[in-house]
């Protein structure tokens, strides 16, 4: 957990995005888009989720505004492009060429579902992308189809390859467990990235799913996981730092190959969280499970210059809780999904 909260309700006269338990947000996650092509169970419902309006998602102009001012002036170090699905916003190239122009120069991620990275993985690459990371939950057709409600495994795996071919290396896989679903199936997907060069990382389920049907005694706990892998592979953990990431690496059979778990909700990180979050109708988020929300849209759009626009958003992070509080007395499960607050 964070350290004790600095003994004064004064945000101390800094440009970083500071927090009163001394955490310093330097990473970036923006929702570009909440549109999405799956409709991953865990995730919304079959029918999908009514989409923000047009005009209340935020412009190529004030996205790039307010990267710059994230940049030069806050200090994130760090932008992660996320959605919804952030390879169906067709401006994404732009921003990712405009970020890659800042100073100094964040390093820049996409996470995508890999639907449509066959065709843009080289042109985000030519736009100064960095890395990639792909959502996947399973390597079977038949699993994939039933938890994403869509047969396009095989988009994936070419946008996957694509990825390697563009070079936004390392390419990074995430994956969610769910009980009697693809559980059964952690060393199967472990294998398959050992074998192509990808590094895995498992992610427990949070509650963010759009049904609000998240229970913790059906998760899949990190240890779970451990064990379902183990019974293939030797698993000893990575030495080196982990820093502000949120997976504990382990080695897999001896190394130099490892793979991650985030135990998001059984061993939670918050005490070294570096994460601030904007949504693709500019509300600024400084946790993924805050209850609520800063507009910079609004400032934005009634004439608010970038000194006002940077002292509302160290403002936000000021107040940062100490912890997500899943599993507290009183928790609310944020009213937003995950697909609209961006991963």
């Amino acid at each position: 957990m964070p350290s004790p909260p600095i003994p004064s309700a004064q945000r101390p006269d800094s440009p970083a995005l500071i927090d009163q338990y001394g955490r310093v947000a330097t990473d970036l996650r923006v929702s570009v888009t909440d549109h999405c092509n799956l409709r991953c169970t865990y995730c919304m419902p079959a029918d999908g989720l009514e989409w923000l309006p047009r005009d209340e998602l935020l412009s190529t102009a004030e996205l790039q505004r307010l990267l710059h001012i994230a940049v030069t002036q806050l200090g994130i170090a760090e932008i992660r492009f996320t959605g919804g699905e952030p390879l169906l916003r067709r401006d994404l190239p732009e921003l990712v060429s405009f970020a890659a122009g800042l100073h100094p120069r964040p390093d820049l991620s996409v996470t995508t579902n890999g639907l449509g990275l066959k065709h843009k993985a080289k042109v985000l690459a030519d736009a100064g992308l960095d890395r990639i990371n792909v959502s996947l939950d399973s390597v079977d057709r038949v699993a994939y189809a039933a938890i994403t409600r869509r047969d396009r495994l095989h988009d994936v795996l070419d946008g996957l390859a694509a990825a390697v071919a563009a070079g936004l290396a390392p390419v990074k896989v995430n994956a969610v467990l769910q009980r009697g679903v693809n559980d059964d199936q952690a060393a199967d997907l472990l294998g398959f990235c050992l074998a192509n060069g990808y590094e895995l990382r498992f992610i427990e389920q949070m509650p963010l799913d759009a049904d609000h049907r998240w229970n913790r005694a059906s998760m899949i706990t990190a240890e779970e996981i451990l064990d379902r892998l183990r019974e293939r592979f030797a698993l000893t953990p990575d030495a080196r730092p982990r820093g502000a990431a949120p997976a504990q690496r382990w080695l897999v059979d001896g190394g130099p190959a490892s793979v991650g778990v985030i135990a998001s909700v059984t061993k939670p990180f918050c005490g070294d969280c570096d994460r601030v979050r904007l949504t693709a109708d500019g509300q600024l988020r400084n946790c993924l499970f805050a209850t609520g929300e800063t507009d910079l849209r609004r400032l934005l759009r009634t004439g608010g210059d970038d000194v006002a626009i940077a002292h509302q958003w160290r403002d936000a992070i000021w107040v940062k809780k100490a912890g997500h509080g899943i599993g507290a007395a009183g928790f609310q499960q944020p009213a937003r999904p995950m697909s609209a607050i961006g991963g």
